[in-house]
């Protein structure tokens, strides 16, 4: 007997322990052989400051401004705020609510036409009002349940986007000083051409004069000097806009740049960098982490639209007292009570609920495929990264030799050509052929320092060892 009477409670709680839609399952990590050939493997980890493997204490300067500064990533820090305190509002929905009113009115009926509602017969009477109001929707099918769920990963999703922007900041930071001490070596490189060419003109001048020369040689060189000078334009605008970046990520405006210049002889190329598994990959990776807490969340929108077609019970109740003044309000005879249950059925909606579950679970394939795109893009990423690390220390060194060898050619051209041993034609080519050696040096050192940066970032940046944001 007991069992029958309790089975009415019973039945809602043993339906509420499940709840409708798809269970979400984490994607499976990509194959072992997902890129490629498997690198030596490293047992270095990136720390979470990784910046500070290029040893530059401008650098780090730069960067801790930036983080305190930058308003993308403020905006991000914001953003991740409002999501979870969406998510912890919506938790509300768990719980009964309980709403508390006091009703006073005052209120004359008309004694020609009806008689008085107040127990003393007068015309004109006060009401008071205390009540309080209990309302809950038991979650049957899941659906809040479902709803939260998908909150929950939206706030996930929010931490590892705030997570992907603090990445990206400090990457761009990285690869902007190091394309300004790329540009201020290129620009060295061109000014040093230009002093060579002028010393080459100012002895072609006085050669002119004594007859020794050509007139047509005074020219060519000339030429060679204007063409030299006309590359220092393009390089220090370059370097103006450089400059105008970091301010940007510092959060500054563009008259206000940054004290700290960036020459390649500081900046310092990181040892030891990890190798990258897959089934690593996809657990450092900011964006495929939000991805994935995105698919989350639109695989639990499909219960919550399921759960919306279902049967829906409502339950409510009421407490309060009523009198015609306040000292009465308490005294036996004017209490009052209401309870009410009531159960709803969606029976003709012109298939909007349909609909909306139909375009639930297309938003949930689409999830799965961006989430797809998102691993395919990460791990092409971090393939491109190994093959230009590999590559980038073969071109370094190539590029030493061929400055080191333009350096000595060069040196012995002039001396050669003063000595009047060989013609112009050949020092104008040494001269050539130095800059352009000294200009791929610079670019190689650059590319070599930049493609490290890229790696790390490739990687995840190594958040997972640094607090996360707002301790999440």
């Amino acid at each position: 007997m007991m069992l029958k009477r309790s089975l009415p409670l019973i039945l809602p709680l043993l339906l509420a322990a499940c709840a409708v839609g798809p269970d979400f399952e984490r994607p499976a990590a990509p194959p072992e052989t997902a890129l490629g050939p498997a690198p030596a493997a490293s047992a270095t980890d990136i720390p979470g400051q990784w910046w500070e493997l290029f040893h530059s204490a401008a650098l780090n300067r730069m960067i801790k401004e930036a983080l305190a500064h930058n308003p993308d990533l403020a905006a991000a820090q914001a953003a991740l705020k409002v999501a979870r305190e969406t998510a912890l509002a919506n938790e509300g929905n768990f719980y009964p609510s309980l709403t508390g009113s006091f009703q006073a009115s005052r209120q004359k009926d008309p004694t020609a036409s009806v008689s008085s509602t107040s127990a003393s017969g007068a015309p004109q009477l006060n009401l008071f009002t205390p009540q309080l109001t209990v309302g809950y929707v038991p979650d049957v099918w899941g659906g809040v349940r479902r709803g939260q769920e998908s909150l929950d990963a939206q706030a996930e999703a929010q931490a590892f986007q705030l997570e992907a922007t603090h990445l990206t900041l400090a990457s761009n930071l990285v690869v902007a000083a190091i394309t300004e001490a790329s540009l201020r070596g290129q620009l060295a490189a061109t000014r040093r051409v230009i002093e060579i060419d002028r010393d080459s003109l100012g002895i072609l001048k006085k050669q002119l004069a004594l007859g020794q020369v050509a007139e047509t040689d005074t020219l060519a060189q000339e030429t060679a000097l204007a063409q030299a000078e006309q590359t220092l334009p393009p390089l220090e605008k370059q370097l103006a806009q450089q400059r105008h970046l970091l301010s940007a990520l510092l959060g500054r405006m563009p008259g206000d740049e940054p004290a700290d210049r960036f020459e390649l002889a500081d900046l310092h190329l990181p040892q030891d960098l990890p190798a990258a598994l897959p089934s690593k990959l996809v657990e450092q990776r900011p964006d495929i982490r939000m991805a994935e807490a995105n698919l989350q969340s639109a695989s639990a929108q499909v219960g919550v639209a399921i759960a919306n077609r279902l049967p829906n019970i409502t339950l409510s109740g009421a407490v309060g007292s009523e009198a015609l003044s306040l000292d009465k309000l308490f005294t036996p005879g004017n209490g009052l009570w209401s309870i009410q249950g009531t159960l709803t059925q969606p029976l003709f909606d012109g298939f909007s609920l349909m609909h909306k579950e139909r375009a639930a679970r297309a938003a949930l394939d689409q999830a799965s495929e961006q989430y797809r795109s998102t691993v395919i893009t990460a791990f092409q990423n971090v393939a491109d990264s190994l093959t230009a690390l590999k590559l980038d220390a073969d071109a370094l060194r190539a590029a030493t030799v061929a400055d080191t060898a333009a350096n000595r050619t060069l040196t012995i051209a002039r001396k050669q050509y003063q000595l009047g041993q060989i013609a112009y034609l050949d020092l104008l080519n040494a001269e050539q052929a130095s800059l352009q050696a000294r200009i791929a040096l610079v670019q190689a050192q650059a590319g070599q320092l930049s493609d490290s940066a890229a790696m790390i970032q490739a990687l995840g940046g190594g958040w997972w060892n640094r607090p996360r944001p707002d301790g999440a």
